[in-house]
């Protein structure tokens, strides 16, 4: 397993500063992972260092409530791609899944889509404060929206990802979109079990250690 061309080596801390990017992107570079994900401000710094290399850089959209509006979020998307940004992770609005309001839940997808010119779009679910029915219905709307990735978690909330998220998902997804495991993802069993039920990416700030034990565990 190239486990690096797996992680999206993450850093969406409140007090990241520019050095704890700089950092994040020579990581990456070291170890080769897909790409780094920052918050949007450090979009342009991630792009310049990484400017010669095969990541990307990933950002994040409506992070992480989700609860502002759809024309809003699409700004945040332009702005993120204008800057540099290859993969847009969007946070839906968690309110309306819960009202049943589905419309509304695919035209802000549909909006962000369409506005970041055939870019990578995530779209983060928050599986940490929904019922299998609604992770079911999300991802429904995910294969009905045509969009890259669904993601399971923002990191913000009461729980990560579990396995049985990912295998909820993988049940109910067509063969087009694919699955970002992100949120408290430790260890490389956690990681390589969730890849074994269905991910494709992971989100993780623990890359690092993730990459040096597994090394480590097959010397």
């Amino acid at each position: 397993m190239e486990i690096g061309k797996y992680i999206d080596h993450t850093n969406l801390k409140m007090d990241a500063t520019s050095k704890d990017i700089a950092k994040l992107c020579r990581e990456a570079i070291e170890y080769g992972f897909e790409t780094v994900c920052v918050n949007p401000c450090y979009v342009t710094l991630a792009k310049d260092m990484l400017k010669d290399t095969n990541i990307g850089v990933c950002t994040v959209v409506g992070f992480p409530l989700g609860a502002t509006t759809p024309k809003v979020k699409s700004f945040e998307a332009i702005e993120a791609c204008d800057n540099g940004a290859d993969e847009i992770d969007m946070v839906i609005n968690i309110g309306a899944l819960k009202d049943k309001d589905y419309d509304f839940i695919k035209k802000e997808i549909e909006e962000v889509r369409d506005s970041i010119d055939g870019k990578v779009l995530k779209v983060i679910i928050e599986t940490s404060l929904l019922e299998d029915d609604e992770i079911i219905k999300m991802t429904e709307i995910c294969n009905e929206t045509f969009v890259n990735f669904i993601k399971t978690n923002t990191g913000f909330g009461s729980r990560g990802v579990s396995l049985h998220d990912i295998e909820l998902i993988n049940k109910h997804k067509d063969e087009l979109l694919e699955i970002k495991a992100s949120a408290g993802i430790t260890t490389f069993k956690q990681m390589d079990e969730l890849i074994k039920a269905g991910a494709t990416r992971i989100g993780t700030s623990h890359s690092v250690d993730i990459v040096t034990h597994m090394k480590e565990e097959n010397k």
